[in-house]
C-alpha cells in the first residue's frame, strides 16, 4: 500500500493583529527589486484596509473581481499582465475569501509554468514550483488557505490545479480581518466548512488523520452556529480555526455529494461555492441524514434564506452539462458512495436531484 506524502503550508502565523507583521514576514522573500503583488478581494475596493498593506518599491495591489469564482482565463490574463509589466515578481499575496486565495495560488503557478492554467486542471499536472505565495483569509470556511488545490472553472470543466506545488508558502490567520464580513456571506462560507466536515467524516476515505481534524472543525462550527445566540469576537476566532482544521481534514480524505453536485451549478450557472453547497445540502437527507437535519436547524436559527428553484426552466442540454461536470468529480463520488458509486448515482438520479434545486 502506498501512502500519500502530504504537502502542508510551510509557515503559519495566527493571532489578532498578526496582519501587522506582514512587512517583516515578506522582507526575506523579496528578490532584488522584483515586486510583491497583492491580489485583494474587491470587497475591500476603496476601503481604508488597503492602506494597511505594506507596499515597498514597485509593489502592486490588484483588486480582483471575485463576484464569480476564478476562471482559467482570468488567471492567465493576470499572469500575462504581470509578466509583461514586471518580467519577474517576488511573490503573490492573496487577501480575501477563498476565490481571492485560489486566484493567488493559481497566478503564482502560472508565473513559472508554460501554457494556460486550463492545462493543469486535474491531479499532479503542475511540474514547476510557482513564485512565493502567501494567503490571508478575510472570510473563514473554505479551507483554501491550507488546501492543495485551487478551484477553477475552465473552458471544459470545473476542476482545481491539485498539486504539491499549490499550497501556500505562508498563511496569516488574523481573526480581526474577518469581523466585518457580511452576515449572509459569513454563514455560507461557514457552512462550506461544516459541509466539508460532514462529507469527510462520513466518507469511505476516512482515516484517523482526517478524522481528528474533521471532528475538531465540526465541533467549532457547532459552537458558532448551533450553541451561540449572537456573534462575538470568539466566534471569529473559532470559525477561523474551523476553516483551517476543515481544510486539513479533506487534505487526506475528500469531500462528497454536496460538493460534487454544486460544482455543476457553479460551472453552468456561476453559483458561488458556499451558496451552491447550501442549496444542495438542503436536499440530500438520503446521504447525510443527521448532517442535513442539523444544517436545516442552523439555517433557521441564523435566519438565512437559502435560494430555491435555481434549476427551473433549464434545457436538457443544460442539465446534461451540469451532470457531466458533476460526474467528472470521481474521487468525490467514490469517497461519498464507495467504489460502486456509478451504479448508485446514475445520470437519471442526478438529474432528479438537480431538478429539485
Amino acid at each position: 500500500m502506498s501512502f500519500r506524502n502530504f504537502k502542508m503550508v510551510s509557515y503559519v502565523v495566527y493571532g489578532r493583529g498578526s496582519f501587522n507583521q506582514l512587512d517583516e514576514i515578506l522582507a526575506p522573500q523579496r528578490k532584488g527589486d522584483a515586486p510583491m503583488v497583492f491580489l485583494v478581494d474587491h470587497f475591500f475596493d476603496g476601503k481604508p484596509f488597503l492602506n494597511r498593506i505594506p507596499l515597498r518599491g514597485k509593489d502592486k495591489i490588484v483588486i480582483v473581481d471575485v463576484t464569480q469564482e476564478p476562471k482559467t482565463k482570468q488567471v492567465d490574463a493576470l499572469a500575462d499582465q504581470l509578466k509583461e509589466e514586471f518580467g519577474t515578481i517576488s511573490g503573490v499575496i492573496g487577501i480575501g475569501g477563498g476565490s481571492a486565495m485560489d486566484l493567488a495560488k493559481a497566478v503564482s503557478l502560472m508565473m513559472t509554468n508554460p501554457g494556460s492554467s486550463a492545462d493543469y486542471q486535474g491531479w499532479d499536472l503542475v511540474k514547476h514550483p510557482g513564485v512565493y505565495k502567501a494567503g490571508i483569509p478575510t472570510l473563514s470556511g473554505t479551507g483554501a488557505e491550507v488546501s492543495r488545490t485551487t478551484v477553477l472553472t475552465g473552458p471544459t470543466r470545473k476542476l482545481g490545479m491539485n498539486s504539491d506545488f499549490t499550497p501556500f508558502d505562508q498563511i496569516v490567520l488574523d481573526p480581526d480581518l474577518t469581523k466585518d464580513a457580511p452576515v449572509n456571506q459569513r454563514f455560507y462560507t461557514g457552512m462550506d466548512c461544516y459541509i466539508h466536515c460532514i462529507e469527510s467524516l462520513e466518507g469511505t476515505f476516512l482515516n484517523e488523520f482526517s478524522k481528528s481534524y474533521g471532528e475538531k472543525a465540526l465541533q467549532l462550527c457547532q459552537k458558532v452556529f448551533v450553541e451561540k445566540n449572537h456573534w462575538d469576537e470568539e466566534s471569529d476566532e473559532q470559525l477561523m480555526m474551523a476553516s483551517y482544521a476543515g481544510g486539513m481534514s479533506i487534505a487526506y480524505s475528500q469531500v462528497g455529494v454536496a460538493h460534487a453536485v454544486s460544482y455543476g451549478l457553479s460551472y453552468l450557472l456561476g453559483t458561488k461555492h458556499g451558496i451552491g453547497n447550501c442549496i444542495v445540502m438542503n436536499h440530500i437527507e438520503e446521504f447525510y441524514p443527521a448532517g442535513v437535519k442539523e444544517f436545516k436547524h442552523m439555517v433557521a436559527k441564523n435566519n438565512i434564506e437559502i435560494p430555491a428553484g435555481i434549476c427551473k426552466g433549464l434545457t436538457d442540454e443544460q442539465f446534461d452539462t451540469m451532470i457531466n461536470v458533476s460526474l467528472g468529480m470521481k474521487p468525490l463520488w467514490e469517497n461519498a458512495l464507495g467504489k460502486n458509486w456509478e451504479s448508485i448515482m446514475t445520470r437519471d438520479k442526478l438529474r432528479a436531484l438537480y431538478e429539485k434545486l
